[in-house]
């Protein structure tokens, strides 16, 4: 099986040519029994394509496992592997999915199709990234199994799509912490606030949540008084965010009680400032 997803997508013409091509299964479907003992391999996969592309995605998987039940060893027990993990995916049922691709991986580690396998195993986790309030132990999930695609296929055709994904469930992480410290901030918890604004600046800087985690430690430190972190904070602001609204929000709190934005003091916020500014690690 060659060619990435082109594989996958099955045209209306193609199903038609696999339906005339198994027409012994379906004539045990149209009597209600199905013994598929009595069909080839070939049958089998054609049958199961044929449910694929009519939008019966849990038939097809089930019936992509018969091949691989049936002639284990087989070249089209591979090919129905990598097409069972499809099915259940098309089928949202994730963890059977994962549980496909995974075997396709252990089976089939220097096949064509292993970066597929790894891919839709990555995809088993992130296409359940749909909420910022849900537990984000799946979003960890589908970093480490993106990352396995970036670096063990790079040159493969999902490579790029895995980097991009990745990016998005990074920034989804650094959302996360924005939710929890924006809920401490409303509730005049400060210190609880910038704990979640910090893991934001220190190791989301990358996400476009930054600009605002600088802007709500300019508000939380100057709610505690410490007027050198919240200087520092709308310092880095004014250096890498000054076009967005964060920064003239943090400029009129600041000017406003008669403080400049320059970096001040010895505080975590003058380190940053001294690694995003200026370069000095050290």
């Amino acid at each position: 099986m060659t060619g990435g997803t082109s594989r996958i997508w099955l045209t209306a013409a193609v199903a038609a040519v696999v339906l005339s091509g198994c027409g012994g299964i379906n004539a045990q479907v149209e009597r209600g029994e199905i013994n598929y003992e009595n069909f080839t391999a070939e049958q089998i996969y054609g049958r199961a394509e044929y449910d694929l592309a009519r939008g019966d995605e849990e038939l097809a998987a089930t019936i992509f496992a018969e091949v691989e039940r049936l002639y284990p060893y087989s070249e089209w027990a591979k090919r129905a592997l990598i097409m069972q993990a499809y099915a259940y995916h098309q089928a949202e049922d994730y963890e059977n999915s994962r549980s496909a691709a995974q075997r396709y991986i252990d089976f089939y580690p220097s096949d064509s199709d292993a970066a597929y396998a790894q891919y839709l195993l990555a995809l088993s986790y992130y296409d359940q990234i749909d909420e910022v309030g849900r537990d984000q132990g799946l979003t960890f999930q589908a970093l480490q199994s993106l990352r396995e695609v970036i670096e063990r296929y790079p040159d493969s055709e999902y490579a790029s799509s895995a980097i991009l994904k990745f990016d998005l469930a990074f920034d989804h992480l650094a959302a996360k912490e924005m939710e929890i410290g924006r809920y401490y901030l409303r509730r005049d918890h400060f210190t609880a606030a910038i704990n979640r604004f910090r893991v934001v600046v220190e190791d989301f800087q990358t996400t476009t949540h930054t600009a605002e985690a600088l802007h709500r430690l300019v508000e939380a430190y100057l709610s505690l008084g410490l007027t050198n972190e919240a200087r520092t904070a709308g310092a880095i602001l004014g250096h890498n965010f000054q076009g967005t609204e964060w920064y003239e929000d943090s400029y009129k709190l600041l000017t406003g009680q008669g403080l400049t934005l320059e970096a001040v003091g010895d505080n975590w916020l003058r380190q940053i400032y001294r690694q995003m500014i200026l370069g000095r690690w050290l």
